[in-house]
């Protein structure tokens, strides 16, 4: 699940963008098994992996003052870590990353090293990450006494490869059709016009290259970038689709991990990567979608909205009604508004901005909700940005794994969850509906589990989290044995470590600055509600 919202980029499973319409021995000579010559391939890569980290280290990265259109000023820096495309074949294409750091904030002697982050997606830049410290965020300023905070473009991403499915432009357009079908018609349309977006990864990226946008693969990356900042080992901060990038890289150097920090976990059970995990995403954002709307309700005095849970959603079913009927300005239908509202679902922070727009309309003012939710075609650097996650989304989840080829299931399952988990249901399905026809070969996720070396890692979760449901944190913490969960009982912003509450930042700052945990697992009361 990516936000579908083309111009404003927004981290979860996903960052931004909008697809919802663009949108065994049989003797001395036979072949050898699956199994078998997965493990020959794996072993290759490995092998090239290391081959790669050791070219990186001995090369460093050559910090520079960041160009000028990249947005990053001194004493930000910005260099570039080459790695192999494809390494099997370490010595074949290299491809540049682009990664940008700020030392650490403390002195010599307090410095611990780097910390990698990455925000999510797939798709997603953490680039951004060194401006917590120039921005002064008083919860990382602990964290950034001892360590060098360290951002890159994952492959395929920004500045590192970019790859691209469509036109930019033509995938902001609007309005596009109401993701929720009417009838058969509507449901062949959305099917052709995914199967033409799959057609056109290939065409602009080139299979070649769709073939190696892997989550394996960035997590070797994420070694090289190691190696090349000269880290022996590698402290880690990975949120949303960033734990499972921390999950895969734990499972494949584990005894290269000094700290590991994953926050709003994905369930990187192989049954769940990636297809049933935006089922279960579409469940969680309706019990999430309830809770808003509830805050609405009990906040009737300052939006008017309506003063229960039901009369709220009666609001958004007119609202929908209308734009369906009658695109608001031309611009905004059903999918446009399904973008804009499913960010109070992903974050907290998003539930006083969305309420009020969606009280100003109420009120009779319709521009305030076309100035929120159309896409804006003259931000052509944004849509550029926005129109990339989305295929970097897309290549990643659709080459990770096998995907239902069967459009009858597809069917199926999003109808039958459609009837009691409306708001999400079917704009996710056709997001990802282009890995049912994808162009290319499609790889067996990694089973992550407890490798050798591999030390204490903190997992922390909201137990409302719409994106990444709380089971996924459950599962990541039986399979890393000896890490520790801390859970918000009845949060669900997503992405729970940047924000205030003491319970939970000052044992993330305890184990980032010492290593040690609670002996047990916790658990933390909500940070507090927003106020209107």
């Amino acid at each position: 699940m990516r936000a579908l919202r083309p111009t404003r980029r927004v981290t979860a499973l996903g960052s931004a963008g909008a697809l919802v319409t663009a949108t065994l021995i049989a003797g001395a000579m036979a072949a050898p098994s699956a199994t078998a010559a997965s493990r020959h391939g794996q072993d290759r890569e490995a092998r090239g992996a290391a081959i790669a980290a050791a070219r990186a280290e001995k090369a460093g990265i050559n910090w520079q003052d960041c160009p000028a259109d990249w947005g990053f000023v001194k004493p930000i820096q910005c260099g570039w870590v080459s790695v192999p495309l494809d390494y099997a074949h370490p010595n074949g294409k290299q491809i540049k990353l682009a990664v940008d750091r700020i030392g650490n904030t403390g002195t010599k002697e307090e410095r611990q090293g780097a910390l990698v982050y990455n925000p999510g997606g797939p798709g997603g830049s953490g680039m951004r990450f060194p401006t917590r410290v120039t921005g002064k965020n008083p919860i990382w300023a602990n964290t950034a006494k001892a360590y060098d905070f360290v951002g890159f473009d994952p492959r395929g991403v920004g500045h590192s490869a970019p790859i691209s499915c469509i036109d930019p432009q033509e995938f902001v357009k609007a309005p596009k059709a109401d993701p929720v079908p009417d009838s058969q018609a509507d449901k062949r349309a959305q099917r052709k016009l995914a199967a033409e977006y799959a057609d056109g990864c290939a065409e602009r990226s080139g299979k070649a290259v769709l073939a190696q946008m892997t989550t394996p693969n960035t997590a070797r990356d994420l070694d090289v970038i190691r190696a090349g900042l000269g880290e022996k080992k590698l402290n880690y901060l990975g949120v949303s689709y960033g734990t499972y990038l921390g999950a895969v890289y734990g499972t494949l150097f584990p005894g290269h991990v000094r700290r590991m920090l994953v926050d709003s976990v994905v369930n990187p059970s192989r049954d769940n990567i990636w297809y049933q995990a935006n089922l279960e995403q579409d469940v969680a954002f309706e019990g999430r979608w309830k809770d808003w709307e509830d805050w609405v309700a009990k906040n009737d005095a300052a939006f008017h909205l309506g003063d229960t849970r039901a009369k709220v959603q009666n609001q958004w079913l007119k609202l929908r009604a209308a734009a369906k009927k009658s695109p608001l300005g031309g611009v905004v239908g059903p999918a446009e508004l399904i973008s804009f509202f499913q960010s109070a679902p992903y974050y907290d922070s998003s539930w006083v901005p969305v309420a009020t727009v969606f009280s100003k309309y109420v009120a009779g003012d319709t521009q305030a909700m076309v100035d929120a939710a159309a896409p804006d075609l003259s931000d052509t650097a944004g849509n550029i940005s926005s129109e990339n996650g989305n295929a970097v989304y897309t290549a990643v989840e659709c080459t990770d794994a096998k995907w239902p080829t069967s459009w009858n299931k597809w069917d199926r399952d999003n109808t039958r969850l459609n009837k009691d988990y409306p708001f999400m249901t079917w704009a996710n399905a056709w997001l990802n509906l282009p890995c049912a026809t994808w162009p290319g070969k499609q790889q067996t996720p990694v089973e992550v589990r407890t490798g050798k070396g591999l030390p204490s890692v903190l997992i922390v979760q909201s137990t409302r989290d719409a994106a990444t449901p709380y089971p996924g944190a459950v599962e990541l913490h039986k399979r890393f044995k000896g890490s520790r969960l801390i859970t918000e009982q009845g949060a669900g912003s997503h992405g729970v470590t940047g924000l205030v509450n003491p319970c939970i930042n000052t044992r993330v700052d305890t184990y980032l600055l010492t290593g040690r945990t609670d002996a047990a697992d916790v658990t933390c009361t909500p940070h507090a509600t927003p106020a209107p």
